[in-house]
């Protein structure tokens, strides 16, 4: 089946067996046990990083959740994974990643920037007990070490929306596992695991839920790789409340339809955007891209842009500041349209030689009508002189 059909039932399958229509959401923080030892045996399962796939022995809502896991499988399904594990937040699934990568006593970390600030901030200050090594994607195969437990990158790169070749990267990465953060793209445009990827990062809270009301993080992976980030889950407690999973699965059923329009809306402003004078640089794949990668290793170019205002800081903040219909905000893949000084917000803590430059707007474009949005930026670029 395409994956519109699959984005749609996904995750679903024994709801006719249920005799309900819409997954239920399951609250409980704590499940009766049948026995002693049956409880005993259940929570030992989940707590080293088994499932519950029956339901009958969940033990306890932070070792396992069955509406949490409804959208784990779902969204396996998009990626093309055995299995996905969900998190409170992205920042929450990227340091179960490390945790998990890094347990075997190897410290070592192989990072090509540029990556969302947090991801960027956690890797350079070693908060998880790791060293980092960054590199261009043609240096990675250099930079891999004996002790080298991971290699992350970003792609399309946030917020200069870089691409980069993943089937080459993994090559390089050899034995070591890659982690591919996949949130820009989402599982629509892209499967990074179909390229070699053991690890597909998202910050669900953006293109997957999709309306700015859920924080969640997911990474889609193999049943082993699962298994060793459920663990570290159940042991760190970054569970993501069911509440959150049911409304990331109900996201999954529009998700294509609202990246292709948001898509569509994108290369529109980007085109319109490269041609205004007081714009110096348009970062888009839709004009970016020589690399050939859109079309065989992405599907289409995505919502998320960036350009670069003339003037440097003092223009960006005027213009960000004289938007009206565009939300001045940080996140990215919602429905309506945000704008944000990455060198401020999102890519604050990251070293000055990796900054973003000064005058550079990051722009998710949503649903509003394209032509709205660009007499909005046109206004406020008119208004930032």
């Amino acid at each position: 089946m395409s994956l519109d059909t699959r984005a749609v039932h996904a995750g679903r399958d024994d709801l006719a067996a249920l005799g309900v229509h819409v997954p239920p959401i399951d609250l409980s923080t704590t499940n009766p046990l049948p026995s002693v030892d049956e409880g005993g045996a259940a929570y030992e399962l989940l707590a080293t990083g088994g499932t519950c796939p029956d339901g009958t022995t969940a033990v306890y809502q932070r070792l396992w959740n069955p509406t949490v896991a409804r959208f784990e499988r779902a969204l396996a399904e998009l990626e093309g994974t055995a299995a996905a594990v969900a998190f409170a937040s992205g920042m929450a699934a990227l340091t179960a990643a490390v945790l998990a990568a890094t347990r075997d006593g190897r410290r070592h970390v192989v990072a090509v920037r540029p990556l969302y600030g947090g991801t960027d901030h956690v890797l350079a200050g070693g908060l998880l007990g790791t060293t980092v090594t960054w590199a261009r994607p043609d240096e990675v195969a250099g930079a891999v070490r004996p002790d080298t437990a991971l290699v992350v990158v970003e792609t399309p790169a946030n917020p200069t929306l870089d691409l980069v070749d993943l089937a080459v990267l993994a090559r390089a990465a050899g034995d070591v596992p890659l982690l591919v953060d996949n949130t820009v793209a989402t599982p629509v445009l892209q499967q990074p695991a179909r390229f070699g990827a053991a690890l597909v990062l998202h910050s669900a809270t953006k293109s997957i839920g999709g309306h700015g009301d859920v924080l969640a993080g997911v990474i889609a992976c193999d049943t082993d790789w699962a298994a060793r980030l459920r663990q570290v889950r159940a042991v760190t407690g970054a569970v993501l409340h069911p509440l959150g999973g049911y409304l990331l699965h109900r996201g999954l059923q529009t998700l294509p339809l609202r990246v292709r329009a948001q898509q569509a809306g994108a290369d529109k402003i980007a085109a319109w955007l490269a041609e205004q004078p007081g714009v110096d640089r348009v970062h888009h794949p839709g004009l970016t891209d020589g690399t050939g990668l859109v079309g065989r290793q992405m599907s289409g170019t995505g919502s998320l842009l960036a350009f670069e205002v003339s003037g440097g800081f003092a223009a960006a903040a005027a213009v960000a500041g004289a938007c009206r219909l565009i939300t001045h905000a940080v996140s990215l893949g919602g429905v309506d349209t945000l704008i944000q000084h990455p060198a401020s917000l999102t890519h604050r803590p990251v070293s000055a030689d990796a900054k973003p430059v000064p005058g550079l707007l990051r722009l998710s474009v949503g649903l509003e009508d394209p032509d709205d949005l660009i007499a909005d930026l046109a206004a406020a670029l008119a208004a930032a002189g």
